[in-house]
């Protein structure tokens, strides 16, 4: 279930360019793209998928396979609202297993069934690990957001598997990505309950759980939960995100209305209806938290500042509101995400 909405193409531009460098892309073939598309839905030139989908094909024409999966990549970005949008998916799983030979780490892809609202459900997972690692180190589970899903990023990730010397575990949260189901409260917390299961089968060791925008709001509930061993929260919604008419920017209303399950563009009443379900504040009143490490940049346009400052003063648990950034502190990354692998590192060394 998917649907289009009006969108200007720029204005993703706008927000998202700062991530499509820090990704990896030259800047200069981003550029080109930008100034040749005009059209967010069109199958055609000038269309986000035809002009991303033609970059993407020209790096895997010349072997360049880990560029050919970052251009797929945003070439279904921001939601697979229709059929071009996800062949465009599934040429980024197969480009990005093309470049597994050259990752500096392991990789392996496994499919798993997993337990989902009373029924099952595919759900399928990266694992990444420096060769030699040891069976019984710990895991950590990753998700992306609701538009950025585990192998937009992937780079990350690679830091984490290298510098942490743990088994990373990514996946695509519901409603998202390969996922077959639609997000709601209840079957995404079921998979990520699973998840959590089979990680902790995998070496009988420590389990951590990195959550990215809305990947942070499951991660937020396996730390509240105390399910895992550590959480971090980067730019997670929680509480105050999922407010009954909150105004939302560059289509994030119709990115959230494609993941919940929509076929039309849902009305802000139906939006209502849905989101203030997803509110942690059950968990948020308990005191029974894993170590957890909550960050977000301080002028984020989507998450509100209180979904970081809500869990000041928790026992176990650093908050990080960083200045002068936006959502999930993009602009500073080369400072943000050393500092996230070092809390790990110390944490789980504990």
């Amino acid at each position: 279930m998917s649907y289009q909405w009006p969108q200007d193409p720029e204005e993703l531009f706008t927000e998202r360019y700062p991530q499509m460098i820090a990704a990896g892309l030259p800047a200069t073939e981003v550029d080109a793209v930008r100034a040749a598309i005009t059209d967010m839905w069109a199958d055609a030139a000038g269309g986000w998928v035809h002009e991303w989908s033609r970059l993407a094909a020209g790096y895997a024409g010349a072997g360049r396979h880990h560029l050919a999966a970052l251009a797929y990549g945003w070439a279904k970005f921001p939601t697979l609202a229709d059929d071009h949008k996800r062949a465009a998916l599934a040429a980024q799983v197969e480009q990005y297993r093309l470049a597994a030979p050259g990752f500096p780490v392991e990789f392996q892809r496994e499919v798993l069934d997993l337990p989902c609202r009373g029924g099952r459900t595919a759900v399928p997972v990266h694992l990444l690990a420096l060769p030699g690692l040891a069976a019984d180190a710990p895991v950590l589970l990753a998700s992306g957001g609701v538009d950025s899903w585990k192998m937009d990023v992937h780079n990350v990730l690679v830091q984490f598997a290298e510098r942490a010397r743990v088994r990373v575990l990514a996946f695509d949260i519901a409603g998202t990505g390969e996922s077959e189901v639609p997000m709601t409260p209840d079957g995404g917390a079921e998979i990520v309950d699973g998840l959590i299961a089979h990680a902790r089968a995998l070496g009988n060791g420590p389990v951590a759980h990195l959550g990215i925008s809305m990947g942070g709001y499951y991660s937020a509930r396996s730390g509240l939960s105390g399910q895992v061993d550590a959480a971090i929260d980067l730019g997670g919604p929680v509480e105050a995100a999922f407010a009954r008419d909150r105004e939302t920017v560059f289509g994030m209303s119709d990115i959230l209305g494609n993941a919940l399950g929509f076929d039309h563009r849902p009305t802000d009443a139906e939006l209502g209806r849905c989101l203030p379900e997803f509110s942690l504040r059950s968990l948020l009143d308990q005191d029974r938290n894993a170590p957890m490490l909550v960050l977000n940049g301080a002028e984020d346009v989507h998450v509100p500042r209180h979904d970081t400052l809500v869990f000041t003063d928790r026992r176990d648990t650093e908050v990080n509101l960083v200045p002068d950034t936006g959502h999930c502190a993009v602009s500073k990354a080369a400072e943000v995400w050393p500092s996230m692998i070092d809390w790990l590192i110390r944490t789980l060394d504990r």
